[in-house]
């Protein structure tokens, strides 16, 4: 168990930072970590050294992130309701009653003066936190098809979504991404 411990020394930070990043939670995104190490130690016989450690590590670690996107959405009739509700009440500001863009919700025109808007430190802060502000599913689904460019199939598999339930998902997450982007970025800049 020794190479466990120097596994540990030196792919935890590289781990942790991966699951921050997938999960938005340092608690989890801890618990995650500390899970798959666990798992390491299991199935350690079963690790001929074929990949790199690290690369195994990671799939492991994936895996758990895959397994937590799925408990966080299953059987949860009752949650479901509420958060269909709330996305309802979410969106319901952006449009009249013939379903056309109220005046002052209309999308702005953004004028980006740099060229590459995501590698500005500030403006992924923003991004983050507008994220943050989605309810759970949306942030998961948003995350699981824009930044670990999934496919819908397997989003509303790990989701156990439907794909009409999926697409609706990331229009309304869509609609409030703009919104608070356009309040939190654009209008402050």
């Amino acid at each position: 168990m020794e190479q466990i411990k120097n596994w540990v020394d030196q792919y935890a930070d590289d781990l942790y930072r991966w699951a921050t990043f997938k999960i938005s939670d340092h608690a989890v995104a801890e618990d995650l970590v500390q899970d798959t190490f666990l798992a390491a130690v299991k199935g350690y016989s079963g690790f001929q050294g074929k990949s790199n450690p690290k690369t195994w590590l990671f799939s492991i670690l994936n895996n758990k992130i895959v397994d937590y996107y799925r408990k966080q959405f299953k059987n949860r009739e009752h949650h479901n309701d509420t958060q269909e509700r709330l996305s309802q009440q979410l969106t319901d500001g952006f449009f009249d009653n013939e379903d056309m863009w109220k005046v002052e919700k209309r999308p702005q025109e953004w004028i980006v003066e740099e060229e590459h808007l995501l590698d500005n430190h500030e403006f992924r802060g923003v991004l983050k936190n507008c994220l943050e502000e989605l309810p759970k599913k949306w942030h998961a689904a948003v995350q699981l098809k824009y930044l670990d460019e999934k496919d819908g199939h397997s989003i509303c598999q790990e989701l156990d979504i439907t794909p009409t339930n999926f697409w609706q998902i990331i229009r309304r997450a869509k609609l409030q991404l703009r919104e608070c982007i356009e309040t939190n970025w654009f209008k402050e800049n």
